[in-house]
């Protein structure tokens, strides 16, 4: 399974078990909150301003 920006938080928690601690090295640590349920990885990414690409480059390695 491919990481996307359109995919939730949420979704990409349940993918991978070590996807938690991307979010988290990313600075990302709100994961427990509301918006990860409803909000894209993109928009947490801008929200938090981080680089959603180096993010979404970080999840997609863990399927490697």
């Amino acid at each position: 399974m491919k990481f996307t920006k359109e995919m939730s938080i949420m979704e990409a928690l349940q993918a991978h078990p070590q996807a938690r601690e991307v979010f988290m090295r990313h600075g990302l640590g709100c994961i427990g909150c509301m918006g990860a349920t409803m909000e894209s990885i993109e928009a947490g990414a801008r929200m938090h301003g981080i680089d959603v690409d180096a993010l979404l480059a970080d999840l997609n390695a863990l399927e490697e």
